[in-house]
């Protein structure tokens, strides 16, 4: 008989005197209802729970039933196409039973268990197997092979196997008897703690961009595949949507999306749009490569602490497949607030802003978790993390971004200003970098040649020139500035309105592939060249806009299709032909 019940109960945190039968990190049950908690605090008169539901009605002296193993989540297929709450239970299982709300202690398995998988073997009697190594695998989604793989605690020899067919997740396929002579009954899914990093063979560098199609990203502060970002911005900046921009369109194999206490419309209209949405590169929905993990900002506040590590531990697993995988975490912020809400319940002494003072190490175990890496079966995986930050009133030295800021190389700031002039991605070119690039530059030179870095440069240069220059003219005006600095203004205005601006409601512009971006630099390079030229011959700056030419490079991103790059040299040839035309005259 379990003697262990409730002793006090402040809001999600519940405390149990005199428990000596629970260990840290424990998953327990938790009163009549038998609601999902986990054990973050053991001293030798109290035990301290942390309730992943809502703790209404319960009282004290209901019983806590403890598992005797850590927080995890199942792991198999019918993860993709599917959307969880905080802690992998499945939503529209939970709506089909319970409706709109998530009943409390409603326990629905996560993975479909009634549903039959068609399962390859890919081991025989006697095959000798270490961790991380496939046994099965079957069509998870039209594009993705599930590969279902030793768990990585585990190795020994094959004793039994089942012929190809039809499964559900938790039958046994295969048996592997371990050196101790224990026999190990291997289904298509395993168990894995949230917060445990999944092992790897070795760690990877990180030379591969994660192409976006968004040009401002790709070629100004590109990321890594395997690193690690932070888009932080104020409200009504466009987090949601960059990061909606990106889940569309990098090239990534697999994304994992976490709304992690953000508003109930907001995860509805992600929803509809990857429901909606075909994959540009399957053609195939866009719900076959994703995972949904929806925690709003209503449901119980220590969920959403635990749903940031719930999507990490499902990226980790389908790297370990051999995939690249993306997680999308909207918004850390919202996570930190959790995380603050729950040391206040504890008592803990505050630090800055009232965040906990381990605040910076939980953010360097959620970003650490990012990485290209040799999987334990040979193969090359990755982890990107790309975390939304939501700092109050757009105030970047606040704790959870300066924190951030420690443990990401890659930094896109958002600016209030720029979205309410609707440009968008509303990321700031001065505030913002990328530490990727470096060794990002020979991908670049190899796959697209040494132009590319050369017109980033260039294009950069001029940014930075326009930033100095319109400290004057916000002083004097424009007026009393000498030609050649007025067409750096001009040629400025053509890369921030033509270029760095981008419409994700146009079919042209919404994606735009790496060779595009590039010539669509070399354009606006080349008029700025052919203009400085005459500029200095002493031709008056207006005669050279009055041939339209700065406008039309502006509309180019619209008017030329993404098929159809030759057209560019049609561009070049008419800059030619009015900059003669200029001359002559």
């Amino acid at each position: 008989m379990n003697n262990d019940v409730i002793f006090g109960i402040n809001g999600p945190v519940i405390t149990v005197k005199n428990a000596h039968s629970f260990a840290m990190g424990e998953m327990v049950y938790v009163g009549k209802e038998r609601l999902v908690g986990e054990i973050i605090g053991v001293t030798d008169k109290l035990t301290t729970i942390q309730c992943y539901e809502e703790t209404t009605g319960l009282r004290p002296g209901e019983p806590i039933e403890g598992t005797g193993a850590p927080m995890n989540v199942t792991l198999g297929p019918g993860i993709l196409d599917n959307i969880f709450d905080g802690i992998e239970r499945p939503l529209k299982e939970i709506a089909e039973q319970a409706g709109s709300f998530i009943a409390r202690g409603c326990a629905v398995p996560s993975l479909d268990t009634s549903r039959l998988w068609k399962v390859t073997l890919t081991v025989k009697k006697g095959d000798k197997l270490q961790g991380g190594d496939i046994y099965a695998t079957c069509q998870e989604t039209q594009i993705i092979e599930h590969r279902c793989m030793v768990p990585p605690t585990l190795s020994g020899t094959i004793t039994m196997v089942k012929p190809n067919g039809s499964y559900h997740v938790n039958d046994t396929v295969a048996e592997l008897t371990d050196n101790d002579g224990n026999v190990h009954a291997l289904s298509l899914c395993q168990r894995w703690p949230i917060r445990t990093p999944r092992p790897v063979k070795k760690h990877l560098p990180i030379n591969i961009p994660l192409i976006t199609g968004q040009r401002v990203i790709d070629t100004m502060f590109p990321i890594a595949k395997g690193g690690a970002a932070a888009i932080p911005g104020g409200f009504g900046t466009g987090k949601t949507m960059t990061q909606h921009q990106l889940a569309k369109w990098c090239d990534a194999d697999i994304i994992i999306y976490v709304g992690c206490g953000e508003r109930g419309n907001e995860m509805s209209q992600v929803l509809e749009e990857f429901s909606a949405l075909i994959d540009p590169k399957s053609g195939r929905p866009m719900t076959d490569r994703t995972v949904l993990i929806a925690n709003t900002s209503n449901m119980p506040v220590a969920a959403r602490e635990a749903s940031i590590y719930t999507g990490v531990t499902l990226a980790e697993y389908y790297r370990d497949m051999g995939y690249h995988v993306a997680m999308m975490a909207d918004s850390t912020s919202r996570w930190a607030e959790a995380l603050r809400e729950i040391s206040g319940r504890l008592e803990e002494m505050p630090a800055e802003e009232g965040f906990p003072a381990y605040l910076p190490s939980r953010l360097a175990e959620f970003y650490e978790r990012a990485g290209m890496v040799e999987t334990l079966n040979d193969k090359e995986g990755s982890v990107t993390l790309i975390g939304a930050v939501s700092p109050a009133g757009s105030d970047f030295s606040e704790p959870v971004t300066q924190n951030t800021k420690r443990f990401t190389r890659c930094f896109w700031a958002l600016d209030k200003s720029l979205a309410y002039a609707r440009h968008y991605p509303a990321i700031n070119w001065m505030e913002s970098y990328s530490e990727y690039f470096p060794e990002l530059e020979n991908w670049y030179n190899k796959n697209l040649g040494p132009e590319f870095v050369k017109y980033r440069k260039e294009i950069n240069k001029i940014l930075q020139e326009e930033n100095s220059l319109m400290e004057i003219v916000k002083l004097i005006g424009s007026d009393v500035l000498p030609d050649d600095q007025k067409l750096i203004i001009e040629t400025a205005r053509v890369i921030r309105v033509g270029f760095l601006q981008q419409n994700a409601f146009h079919k042209e512009d919404t994606y735009v592939p790496l060779k595009k971006q590039e010539l669509m630099m070399k354009v606006i390079l080349y008029l700025y060249q052919k203009a400085k030229q005459l500029v200095s011959a002493s031709v008056p700056i207006s005669n050279i806009l009055a041939t339209g030419l700065f406008d039309k490079l502006i509309k180019m991103k619209y008017d030329i299709p993404n098929n159809r790059l030759d057209m560019f040299d049609d561009y070049m040839k008419e800059i030619d032909k009015a900059m003669a035309g200029i001359v002559t005259a």
